[in-house]
């Protein structure tokens, strides 16, 4: 899809445009739960409905983020990485939404290896990862502090899933103030319909939704 086709019904009328450019003094690029537990999925007998998923992350998410971390560690630009764990093995200190059973039920203990951050795109040194035990880096985190002391007013958030923890991310953000921008082929749900669902509702009311050479564009 194209960055003009995720339009509701409530800006499908109008030629509505943004960005011009973003500062990089002010801009972070925050990267969401994109962890080795999830390279698995679709990859499984129990797992086979995701394999939609599991193609996308390995051909087109992965390959996009690492595009946009060049472009901002050239220009040394901030980068966050978030990840979804649990300081407990037991994982008591979750959310609630976090101990749903069912799919929310994953649960990833900080010092695992399917907690980490997948090593093609792992953080480098005085890069921040904070650890979140909810769906939002924002509520989950001291995102906002770290923020707002670093003086950032534009956050693009890539990762997964779309529809979960990038949604709820982007909203908190949002609400927060910030602009938000999505890459839409740095960011997966666990089927292409959620995806596009989620990304053409949060389109021009919680963040601006464009792929991931147009940000780069405005970098430049």
């Amino acid at each position: 899809m194209t960055d003009n086709s995720f339009l509701s019904v409530y800006y499908e009328d109008q030629n509505y445009h943004k960005f011009d450019a973003v500062s990089e003094s002010s801009t972070a690029l925050l990267i969401i739960d994109l962890q080795n537990t999830y390279t698995k999925l679709g990859k499984t007998a129990d797992t086979i409905r995701f394999s939609q998923f599991s193609q996308r992350l390995e051909k087109i998410v992965i390959p996009n983020t690492k595009k946009l971390l060049f472009e901002f560690r050239k220009r040394n630009m901030q980068i966050i990485y978030c990840r979804i764990e649990s300081h407990l093995k037991n994982g008591n200190d979750r959310s609630l939404s976090q101990k749903l059973e069912g799919w929310n039920s994953t649960l990833l203990f900080k010092d695992d290896y399917d907690s980490q951050i997948i090593d093609s795109i792992a953080p480098q040194s005085e890069e921040i990862v904070l650890t979140k035990t909810t769906d939002s880096a924002l509520t989950g985190t001291n995102l906002r502090l770290i923020l707002n002391n670093l003086s950032i007013k534009t956050v693009v958030c890539a990762g997964i899933f779309t529809d979960q923890c990038v949604s709820s991310t982007v909203r908190s953000l949002s609400d927060e103030s910030f602009d938000v921008i999505v890459p839409h082929d740095a960011t997966a749900a666990g089927t292409m319909e959620l995806h596009n669902a989620e990304l053409t509702i949060l389109n021009h009311i919680y963040c601006t939704v464009m792929s991931s050479d147009k940000i780069i564009d405005l970098l430049k």
